[in-house]
This record gives C-alpha cells, structure tokens and sequence, in this order.
C-alpha cells in the first residue's frame, strides 16, 4: 500500500508558514510538491510583466471612450437647449399638428387631398 502523506494541501492553505516550513523538512513528498509550487510562482512571475505590459492600452482606451462620450453629450445637450425654433414650437403639453408640420389643411384642420 502506498501511504503517501496528504497533509500539504492542508498546510499550504490552512496554516502558517512556520508550521509548513517544519513540515517539508520531515516530509519529502511535501518537499517535491514544494518545487513544484515554486516552479509554478517563478514562471507566473515572468509572464506577470508582460501581460501588465500588454494590458497598459486598455485604462487609455477607457478614458479616451469616456471623453467623446462627454464631448459628445455636451455638444448634444448645447445644441437641444439652445436651439431656439424647437423651443417656440414645442412646449410642455402641446402637441405639434398638420399645420404645424406644413402639410395643407382645410378649416376644421383636416388634411387636404387633391383628388
């Protein structure tokens, strides 16, 4: 039977690293499981740097985003409020009719249709 020690785990996770250290001088198991995990840290270490590298476009493609949506919503919100034949036609309640859009109309303000 193989009694292989399954208290690595426990110990990386759970405990300090006081307690593992004395564990990995006892166990040789742990020990290779050890290397591994340092094998593991040392090639994410290398690859940290590039993909901080690579993920510098992405706060500069978020405020360039950020800064034509305020440009853009300024400019739209200047032209709507300042835009003085919008406002003599529209009020708050009203509604625009046939002869407010152009479209001939007869005296009781029906549309006119040449036959």
């Amino acid at each position: 039977m193989d009694n292989k020690c399954t208290k690595y785990e426990g110990l990386f996770v759970f405990s300090d690293e006081e307690t593992l250290k004395q564990h990995l001088e006892e166990c040789e198991e742990c020990r290779v499981e050890q290397e591994k995990m340092d094998r593991v840290s040392e090639l994410i270490d290398e690859v940290k740097l590039y993909y901080r590298a690579k993920n510098k476009k992405r706060p500069k493609l978020r405020v360039a985003c950020a800064m034509f949506l305020l440009l853009f919503s300024t400019l739209t919100a200047g032209v709507v409020v300042n835009d003085e034949d919008m406002m003599d036609t529209l009020r708050y309640g009203e509604t625009l009719s046939a002869e407010d859009l152009g479209f001939p109309v007869d005296s009781y303000g029906l549309l006119m249709v040449d036959e």
